[in-house]
């Protein structure tokens, strides 16, 4: 008889391109034995690490042979691929590091103005229309129309993508349990405002999930987001940012960069000190089976512990991160930073960090 596979929530956090540590993660994952040992119950992200989340759900819903394939795909066709697409996107980094470094004025356009339009249309004739039209891309690798037939779906993990509405400033989440996966969720979820025009639909306006959940969590301790038999034994986050820093930032662009990165942090520190808080007082059996059925939790529920500062009990939040050693040479602008020379070196420590990572978690399985 089979073992049990234990069940698995991953969230995954946004970061622009340096979320190409998310994919080569997730790749390792299931290169290193994850379907074997593990089941996904629920995924979820922001920004690209939404995009990342989407792909791997789609390829799920596909049955895919290779979980993976679909992402590395889109992730290929979004680098930059030509010399006249390299040389686009080292000018628009190089520019702005120079912007943040004090090396030129900053002159804040808007997403709106004829300029940036004029801009838009510029860049869209001379290149690849996948590398310059983020819808483009979108749709060239995901079939939206079949999933709007399709409608919601109950039976494969929870996708949950974050954002923020921005006319009444809500937290928004787009459930693949509750409505249809539509390219304006993952548009949303990735709308930076400084760049991208808000995402407009159904009446409400979307911005970058950057100011929602990074990446949703709570949700996916919550039968009433991802179902009943979905609860997670274990959530792993998938992290882009550092939690901290070796000296305090002085220079204008290291102060930017470091506070992209706490922004960043926010959101999830919240959330899992939210989750430790339930934890502790279901625990000690705080609330009635009544009151939980009332909150959308499902009593008795077993919710992985956060690992606090002081703790010695197992982690069973666990954060698969960048290594120190390839952070240490990451900027801001690298977030935007579409080159080979940056996407390579962070799908390759993805994929060396997720194999330490899915190695230590499969161990930890043995009695």
């Amino acid at each position: 008889m089979a073992a049990r596979k234990r069940k698995i929530a991953i969230t995954c956090q946004g970061g622009g391109s340096q979320t190409a540590f998310t994919a080569g993660a997730l790749k390792a994952l299931y290169d290193n034995g994850f379907a074997e040992h593990f089941e996904l119950v629920s995924i979820t992200g922001t920004s690209g690490g939404a995009l990342c989340a989407t792909l791997i759900w789609y390829a799920m819903l596909n049955k895919d042979a290779y979980i993976p394939q679909r992402m590395l795909d889109l992730w290929a066709d979004n680098t930059a691929q030509s010399d006249a697409e390299l040389q686009f996107n080292n000018y628009v980094v190089d520019s702005l590091r120079k912007v943040n470094s004090g090396q030129i004025p900053q002159f804040n356009i808007s997403p709106y103005s004829p300029l940036m339009q004029m801009m838009s249309s510029v860049t869209g004739q001379q290149f690849r229309r996948n590398f310059t039209d983020f819808r483009a891309l979108l749709e060239s690798h995901i079939d939206f129309a079949a999933l709007k037939a399709m409608g919601p779906n109950t039976e494969l993990p929870a996708l949950i993508l974050g954002a923020a509405e921005v006319l009444t400033g809500q937290l928004s989440k787009f459930n693949s349990r509750t409505e249809a996966i539509r390219v304006e969720h993952i548009l949303s979820s990735c709308a930076v405002p400084n760049i991208f025009e808000a995402v407009e639909f159904d009446g409400k306006a979307y911005w970058d999930g950057l100011f929602s959940d990074n990446p949703p969590v709570d949700e996916v301790i919550r039968p009433i987001y991802v179902g009943e038999n979905n609860i997670p034994e274990e959530i792993w986050v998938i992290k882009i940012n550092p939690n901290g820093c070796k000296e305090v930032p002085k220079t204008p662009e290291a102060i930017a960069d470091r506070r992209n990165e706490m922004i960043g942090n926010m959101s999830l520190f919240q959330q899992l000190a939210s989750v430790r808080t339930l934890n502790e007082l279901l625990l000690k059996n705080a609330f009635t089976p009544e009151f939980l059925a009332l909150n959308g939790v499902k009593a008795p529920i077993k919710i992985p512990r956060c690992l606090s500062m002081d703790e010695t009990r197992p982690y069973h939040i666990p954060f698969l991160e960048m290594s120190t050693e390839l952070q240490s040479t990451l900027d801001y602008e690298s977030k935007l930073d579409r080159s080979p020379k940056n996407i390579r070196p962070l799908m390759a420590d993805g994929e060396s960090q997720g194999k330490l990572f899915i190695t230590e978690r499969i161990a930890a399985l043995k009695p």
